[in-house]
């Protein structure tokens, strides 16, 4: 046991030596280093994983859009009633409008103007 004390301080000896010229000829590493104890931590993964999500395709048909309903032209004027033959007119400046009831020629009579009022004017 005495002769592997000495054998071993030789070995000692030598690894530290070689450490130190080792340090000196290296250059300094441009590093960091991190000394830890690391604790491993598991955590389980669910039991049930859910379903990936589905988007169904967008539909081949589209809906046609409504029919278009044309209104018929409306007309410009509107003409006024029929005149039997023989039938009195009565003019009232701008307006004209037939008689309802037989009244002598050149008398007086009325015509409904824009407004509802009574426009004076003369049979035929």
């Amino acid at each position: 046991m005495t002769a592997a004390l000495p054998l071993f301080r030789r070995l000692a000896v030598m690894a530290a030596l070689c450490a130190g010229l080792t340090g000196l000829l290296v250059p300094a590493a441009q590093a960091r280093i991190f000394f830890g104890v690391g604790v491993p931590l598991f955590v389980p993964g669910p039991y049930y994983y859910p379903p990936p999500v589905y988007y169904p395709p967008p539909p081949v048909y589209y809906t046609p859009p409504p029919p278009v309903v044309y209104a018929p032209p409306q007309p410009q004027y509107s003409p006024g009633p029929a005149v039997a033959e023989g039938g009195q007119m009565c003019y009232a400046g701008p307006y004209t409008c037939p008689m309802d009831r037989p009244a002598a020629s050149g008398s007086g009579c009325y015509c409904l103007g824009n407004g509802g009022q009574r426009v004076p004017g003369r049979t035929n």
